[in-house]
């Protein structure tokens, strides 16, 4: 018996550079599953709820969502999950009978390349840098999965980054400081370091740590949210200085995960998915 293909697709603007594509149409081939996995550009915020309404129409199974639209999509959303509610973002739709339930796989993701360190993170200082949606996610996992003695919080805009922490509901499980970019020298002291920025992108070359200054050192961990390259200047000088690193690409492939899984009810293949995902990369 031939099976309709089930329609997923990731929503957000200009992102016809997503890998996502790739991650999903493989774990879905590897698998036989009859879903295909493409990217809807919407130009615009104002036309957000149109493509949900549509997408509720003609039964499209399920999205991604990514920025500008995490929050955008939110008055358009029947339920959400427990994760999207808590920092009023959602990078997953599921379609379930015309219901769209909300989740927010970020937080999830982020913490599954830490867990293994759980023991020696609880009870030290960790930083995050940038104060957008990414790190929120990091904020939340921070408190969810590990007891971190603090957080620090390094943004560019302090007080956008105050506002967005109110904005979000952040309940304070562990004491939050926030500090200007610009003055980092506090991370000597930190366990884990995070950049949750676009810096160090391909195409945007650059650290959010000034590297001259010697900052890291071998008791860190390092985790880079940037995924493309899969090795950034900042794990590279993480590297040399002998600290464990941690490439944005395993957030990538935790958080697609657990998408994967909420749409089809299966895991992903997940080794399989990586290699795939750093031979098309490295190309």
């Amino acid at each position: 018996m031939i099976q309709a293909t089930k329609i997923l697709a990731l929503l957000g603007r200009a992102v016809d550079y997503s890998y996502s594509p790739l991650i999903h149409n493989s774990a879905c081939r590897m698998l036989g599953l009859p879903f295909h996995y493409t990217v809807f550009n919407i130009p615009s915020p104002e036309l957000v709820g149109d493509a949900l309404r549509g997408a509720r129409a003609l039964g499209i199974a399920g999205f991604s969502v990514t920025i500008p639209y995490k929050k955008t999509v939110l008055p358009f959303l029947d339920e959400l999950s427990e994760e999207a509610a808590s920092i009023r973002a959602v990078n997953t739709i599921v379609n379930k009978d015309g219901k769209l339930i909300g989740h927010n796989t970020d937080i999830a993701g982020f913490a599954s390349p830490l867990l293994p360190y759980r023991e020696s993170i609880t009870g030290k200082t960790v930083a995050i840098f940038g104060a957008g949606g990414a790190s929120l996610a990091a904020i939340k996992a921070f408190n969810r999965f590990f007891t971190p003695k603090e957080i620090l919080l390094f943004a560019r805009d302090t007080q956008k980054a105050h506002s967005q922490l109110e904005e979000s509901g952040y309940d304070n499980s562990n004491p939050l400081t926030i500090l200007p970019q610009e003055s980092p020298e506090k991370i000597r002291e930190c366990r884990v370091i995070v950049n949750a920025t676009p810096i160090g992108t391909r195409g945007n070359s650059g650290s959010v740590i000034p590297l001259e200054r010697q900052l890291l050192n071998p008791g860190q961990i390092v985790y880079d949210m940037v995924y493309n390259p899969p090795d950034t200047p900042l794990l590279q000088a993480a590297k040399l200085a002998g600290a464990t690193t941690i490439s944005g690409i395993e957030m990538l492939i935790g958080q697609a995960e657990k998408a994967f899984t909420l749409w089809t009810g299966l895991p992903m293949p997940v080794s399989a998915v990586r290699e795939a995902l750093l031979q098309e990369i490295q190309q």
